[in-house]
């Protein structure tokens, strides 16, 4: 469904993404798991559109969309969560909600509850910095939810939130394939790729590892946790 190609990207002269190959499938929850500064924002970025890779492809639904832009993807059936989500002083979690879709209140209520949040406490909340971080992220899993994207990029959506809230932030990307997207599921946690079918490991911007989550996870562990050289690869094979 989603292809990266070859993909090639260089800031300041030195390599971000370098030769990245990467598949995800459709409906398919696909882990990319990486140590901070591997270059997975980085990859979010140039799947979304947010900047230009200077060498190789990506195909979406079998059309090169490389040089496409934000609101063209957008607009196929691809979306990115932030890693760090968005607040809007003065507009409501039911709103907000209801910003891309027509969406009835028992719908809103359902995405709601999806991500353990129960509505009648939430629904008339402002989407501001009374929310806790656990908070704001499960609202915009539900917002992405609401969506029903083709491909839902997730950018660290377990970073930053209390241990109450992750089982809930799982639930809601399971559910998400569950009704038929595709989710890029990117973390540093190997236990939120447990929910994936298939994980790929990231290292100094290209795949270096391809698997069962939890193959790939004792093996991330093993080499990339260990690891004192971030951002470039020190052991056999890569």
């Amino acid at each position: 469904m989603l292809e990266v190609k070859c993909l090639k990207l260089t800031l300041n002269g030195k390599p971000i993404i370098n030769g990245l190959n990467l598949e995800v499938k459709e409906a398919k929850i696909h882990g990319l798991l990486g140590m901070n500064g591997a270059g997975k924002t980085s990859l979010a970025n140039l799947i979304m559109g947010i900047s230009y890779p200077d060498e190789g492809s990506i195909i979406f639904e079998e059309r090169d969309i490389t040089r496409c832009t934000i609101s063209e993807r957008a607009k196929m059936g691809l979306t990115l969560a932030w890693q760090e989500p968005a607040r809007f002083e003065g507009l409501s979690i039911r709103e907000y909600l209801r910003l891309n879709k027509n969406l009835s209140l028992s719908e809103v209520e359902n995405y709601l509850w999806t991500v353990g949040l129960p509505p009648g406490e939430y629904l008339d909340r402002a989407v501001d910095a009374n929310l806790s971080g656990g908070e704001r992220k499960r609202v915009e899993l539900a917002s992405v939810m609401a969506m029903k994207p083709k491909v839902a990029i997730l950018d660290e959506p377990d970073s930053g939130i209390d241990v109450v809230s992750l089982p809930h932030i799982m639930n809601g990307i399971t559910e998400m394939s569950k009704q038929g997207s595709a989710v890029l599921l990117i973390t540093h946690s190997e236990e939120a790729v447990g929910v994936a079918e298939e994980v790929s490991i990231i290292c100094a911007g290209k795949i270096i590892n391809s698997g069962p989550p939890k193959e790939m996870c004792r093996w991330f562990k093993n080499n990339c946790q260990t690891c004192n050289h971030i951002g470039k690869p020190s052991y056999k094979g890569v």
